[in-house]
């Protein structure tokens, strides 16, 4: 199934966010000395089909989870930040089943599986960081269908864009301008649409100044006021909503 991201957002959950992440980090840092990886762009941290041997949490960069369609094809069906965690889908059967691949320059910490939970017994607040990744998997499933049921193609991109600069403040970061670490074809694969509709709505946000492109590139993209996005999506949910689907 494609993922789209979670239509609900809570501005005031942006600075408790921006504090969380590091307080998590440091903690997972100073009680399990995790072993530091740097990737770059195309880098896998593991593939499908791969035993479960640790679990891993991004200190910076940004990996997309992709997975192969009954015919082979990929399928991105889920984008991760720093503080976010990966591998969670290994748990149940011991083996991935899923890629999980980077496309930005970043660091990886990687969390032997065994060591974390021995740990876990003596420090609860490991356990609880676990089961809260766990959670936001969960969340993300459950409003990522309900995106994909309830948007047409214009507010789908608006949200994707939405989603980003959101991720992006909650770690403390510039969020007025982004670059997308993906082409308009990952986009459409990840938003269920072609890579025409993907630059037709682009194009469309663009002119309506919702978005603006930076001079340097078409992934270079000027986001004046999140709101205003987050406006977008919501207008789009009325019945007279005037948008193409």
């Amino acid at each position: 199934m494609t993922h789209a991201e979670p239509i609900a957002t809570n501005p005031r959950a942006a600075a408790p966010a921006a504090r969380a992440i590091p307080d998590a980090l440091r903690l997972l840092s100073e009680t399990l000395e995790p072993e530091r990886r740097l990737v770059r762009a195309g880098d896998p941290i593991y593939r499908a089909g791969d035993r479960l041997g640790c679990l891993y949490v991004l200190n910076s960069g940004v990996f997309k989870v992709v997975n192969l369609t009954a015919d082979g094809r990929e399928q991105v069906v889920a984008l991760k930040f720093k503080g976010d965690w990966l591998g969670l889908d290994g748990i149940a059967g011991g083996r991935h089943t899923c890629d999980a691949v980077a496309i930005d320059t970043g660091e990886v910490w990687m969390l032997r599986y065994g060591a974390l939970l021995d740990a876990a017994q003596r420090r609860p607040e490991l356990l609880q960081l676990l089961l809260q990744a766990m959670s936001r998997e969960i969340a993300h499933d459950r409003d990522a269908l309900m995106s994909m049921c309830t948007l047409p193609a214009d507010a789908r991109v608006a949200e994707f864009l939405r989603y980003w600069a959101d991720a992006l403040e909650q770690r403390g970061l510039r969020t007025e301008q982004i670059t997308l670490r993906m082409t308009r074809a990952e986009i459409g694969n990840y938003l269920g649409m072609t890579l025409e509709t993907v630059s037709r709505a682009l194009s469309r946000l663009a002119r309506d100044n919702v978005i603006a492109f930076c001079e340097r590139g078409r992934r270079e993209v000027r986001i004046p006021n999140i709101a205003a996005l987050h406006g977008f999506v919501q207008r789009s949910l009325t019945p007279a909503s005037p948008m193409l689907q």
